[in-house]
């Protein structure tokens, strides 16, 4: 059995084509992977030089393939479909499984399986298509994404990326400096940079104020924890794989149940595109570092967090979900 990868023609590489690579990369490692497929031409660039490229109508696909395509693009899984191969969609956005499909198509009158990138994703598609598909999570690249040697001195500086909600983002801005006139902070946007440009920002920021919703897992959040910073902010419902609430916020997702991790709480969590709630997160997050001791506990908190997204962890899913295990179908029990 091989494993196709269906590639996206995206003029940047997001979050999601990045995780897209992991995976192909494990899969090469395993002896695994037919390729990764493109529409028109093969992205170029020094993190696509490894893999096996091909146009998606030359890949020789048999029925004892897989083939995963990230939802978005249903019109890719024609390919999959004439060579009557398992054919996969990867749910990397809970908010886009229908992006792409025409209307009055359904998931359940296709011969596609499901697979999620996060358990909030797993439980959406649970409720949506009926069935719990299985979950390939993201690796965190410590070797691009840790702590500096110390953050700087001076004022708190809190990171934000302006591409995440930007109105959102300037009013928890607003609220924040209306009720603390006094306060010494730096906002630090942190946009136009490529991973390790977002690492090195990180580094040298003492919080992350998260305003990206809606998402599938939430890399940026988790990306600033394992450069050492303290996170506040909207969970995207995604980031509700990881995330976790510092003592005394009470505020949870509706009718989803947080699953069991070995970590406790890691940030001020509010509901997505509640201003207020992040601002007084923020609030938070800025008064730990400058007058309390957990702090620290916090951080380790984060760190552990990280530590949960490794590359053996995503290979075991992999090996789990895409091999010997078949994923949901979109029909009911």
């Amino acid at each position: 059995m091989r494993v196709w990868i269906f590639y996206p023609p995206l003029k940047t590489m997001s979050g999601g084509c990045m995780v897209l690579l992991q995976i192909a990369r494990q899969l090469l490692a395993m002896g695994r992977l037919g390729g990764v497929l493109y529409w028109e031409a093969a992205p170029e660039g020094p993190d696509f030089v490894d893999l096996p490229w091909m146009r998606a109508g030359q890949a020789h696909m048999i029925p004892a393939d897989v083939f995963l395509v990230p939802e978005g693009w249903p019109n890719a899984l024609v390919f999959g479909f004439r060579a009557r191969c398992r054919t996969v969609v990867y749910c990397q956005n809970w908010a886009y499984l229908f992006h792409g499909l025409d209307a009055g198509v359904r998931w359940r009158d296709l011969p596609v399986e499901f697979v999620a990138v996060s358990d909030p994703v797993a439980w959406h598609l649970e409720q949506v298509l009926g069935r719990r598909p299985g979950i390939i999570r993201p690796i965190i690249d410590t070797a691009v994404f840790h702590p500096g040697a110390s953050k700087p001195e001076g004022p708190v500086r809190v990171g934000f990326m302006p591409r995440k909600n930007k109105a959102l983002a300037d009013q928890v801005r607003r609220i924040f400096e209306e009720r603390n006139p006094d306060a010494a902070v730096e906002w630090m946007p942190i946009h136009g940079l490529d991973r390790r440009g977002v690492a090195e920002a990180l580094r040298f920021c003492h919080v992350f104020l998260a305003t990206g919703f809606p998402e599938g897992f939430a890399l940026p959040p988790l990306e600033a924890m394992a450069c050492g910073c303290l996170c506040a902010g909207f969970t995207g419902f995604g980031g509700w794989d990881y995330m976790r609430q510092v003592a005394g916020v009470s505020f949870a997702p509706q009718g989803y149940a947080l699953r069991d991790v070995p970590w406790g709480g890691n940030g001020w969590w509010a509901a997505d595109g509640d201003v207020l709630g992040a601002a007084l997160g923020l609030e938070r997050a800025l008064a730990t570092i400058l007058f309390d001791d957990a702090a620290l506990s916090v951080t380790q908190n984060g760190d552990v967090s990280v530590a949960a997204y490794n590359t053996s962890a995503q290979a075991a899913e992999i090996l789990t979900v895409l091999g010997t295990q078949r994923t949901l179908r979109a029909d009911r029990p």
